[in-house]
């Protein structure tokens, strides 16, 4: 019987990711606005319902509510998005992706001081992971913190020079911009003081 619950969890699991991987490509001719995607994500929550009332089956059990945080994100439903983000969470510490899922939301939910302590608990698991340094930079700039902004930007682009080319459009640094420190940090100047 064990066996049998744990290929319909794996069932439903690998069908609600279908449906999100379909409605993420990444093509602009197919992107589609979300009342377009509204019903697919909506079948896509219904489908992992039932794993609600499935009892602990092992490490995918943090799988469910974090495929539910991802659809309810993509629904615009930050509320309820963090609540199976945390519950996923405490089913698997360790998944960087769910702490970044969780701040993406706290940040929607004008939860900004949420946002970064789900980030600052990723990098005790995830240190090394440029994106959590930039979109703690981000959130930092938001809170209007041009030190820690500046800060966590050179240690993500000492991680990964790529996220250079995101700072000119990334609005979330409109409020730091023209500051000095954040200056360096793109010079790369503040790089060798981010690991301080």
């Amino acid at each position: 019987m064990a066996n049998l619950q744990r290929l319909r969890h794996k069932f439903l699991l690998r069908e609600a990711e279908g449906y999100l991987e379909l409605l993420s490509l990444d093509d602009e001719k197919l992107r589609l606005d979300l009342e377009t995607r509204r019903p697919l994500l909506e079948r896509a929550l219904s489908i992992l319902k039932p794993l609600d009332r499935v009892g602990r089956i092992g490490k995918s059990d943090a799988a469910a509510p974090y495929l539910q945080g991802e659809i309810c994100r993509q629904l615009e439903r930050y509320d309820e998005a963090i609540g199976h983000l945390r519950r996923a969470l405490e089913r698997d510490p360790d998944d960087v992706r769910i702490y970044l899922a969780l701040g993406w939301c706290c940040k929607r939910t004008d939860r900004l001081d949420l946002a970064i302590e789900a980030l600052e608990s990723a990098m005790t698991v995830a240190h090394e992971e440029p994106t959590v340094h930039y979109n703690l930079a981000c959130y930092w700039s938001l809170a209007r913190n041009v030190k820690l902004a500046a800060r966590f930007l050179a240690s993500a682009l000492a991680l990964d020079e790529r996220f250079r080319e995101l700072v000119p459009s990334e609005r979330d640094f409109d409020t730091v911009r023209d500051a000095p420190e954040f200056a360096a940090a793109l010079s790369g100047s503040a790089i060798s003081r981010a690991a301080d």
